[in-house]
């Protein structure tokens, strides 16, 4: 089928070498332009669609990505599974730069963000209970261990506004409350994902401890090289993760993420 996609990634332009046949679409939806051009491609006989959230220039800082268009267009093409990759720093000591944590729970603290397409005529409630795809989570948490990289199994992310990072206190405060991760674009992607009957899967890469560990534990601050080493290495690692993925990809949906819907409105 012609400009069709099955699986969507949602990362950065180097994910794009995964994929064979690869195609570039302009994509337009009633939000606006999406970050980029999507590109269409095929990894293991499956249809994939690429977007990179920031836009290839990475010129699309966080709080500024049309979060809507991205989700509305990847949806409009036929995509059903949604993999993420993340940059995150983390807010606990033992989760230490180089390891992945597969998402199963978030903690909104942006503001202002578009967060819904439910803003017309009928109230709609999609519950976010558990918002990631237990299915998915299951593959790549399973596919990590096929590769030897440490993982956490599970983990809450934090999600900031930005662009600014979090003071000292606040990254404290995040710590004390038990999250493990912090990050600026996870929300509303997510959400909009799920209302849009999407399953989506998050691999979050830790590249850097965030500052209230580096203050309260006296932790060395990593410099911007050590960052820059560290997200590169990881990058290459998740790419490895998803095609992997991708190539022992589930036939039958065994979820619940496609039915979302289903007794969410009220009329």
């Amino acid at each position: 089928m012609k400009n069709k996609a099955d699986i969507g990634i949602i990362g950065g332009s180097g994910f794009y070498d995964l994929a064979s046949g690869l195609k570039e679409i302009k994509a337009e939806t009633p939000y606006g332009s999406p970050s980029d051009k999507i590109t269409l491609g095929k990894i293991a006989g499956k249809r994939v669609a690429f977007l990179p959230r920031h836009n290839k220039t990475h010129d699309v800082p966080p709080h500024q990505i049309n979060y809507r268009a991205n989700i509305w267009a990847l949806k409009q093409l036929g995509v059903s599974r949604v993999i993420t990759s993340h940059a995150v720093g983390s807010l606990q000591k033992d989760i230490k730069p180089g390891n992945f944590v597969v998402l199963d729970q978030f903690v909104d603290r942006t503001k202002g963000r578009v967060d819904t397409f439910y803003d017309g005529q009928i109230a709609t409630h999609v519950s976010t209970a558990f918002p990631y795809c237990p299915q998915l989570r299951k593959l790549a948490i399973k596919t990590c261990g096929r590769f030897g990289v440490p993982v956490y199994k599970k983990g809450t992310v934090v999600i900031i506004q930005g662009p600014r990072f979090s003071t000292a206190a606040e990254s404290a405060w995040f710590t004390k409350m038990g999250w493990d991760v912090v990050n600026m674009t996870e929300y509303p992607e997510i959400v909009l994902a799920r209302e849009k009957e999407i399953c989506y899967c998050a691999l979050a890469l830790v590249t850097d401890y965030d500052a209230g560990l580096v203050v309260e534990k006296k932790i060395k601050p990593a410099s911007v090289e050590e960052v820059l080493k560290t997200f590169k290495k990881g990058v290459t690692k998740a790419k490895k993760i998803m095609l992997e993925m991708i190539e022992n990809w589930p036939k039958r949906v065994s979820c619940d993420c496609q039915k979302a819907l289903q007794g969410a409105r009220f009329s």
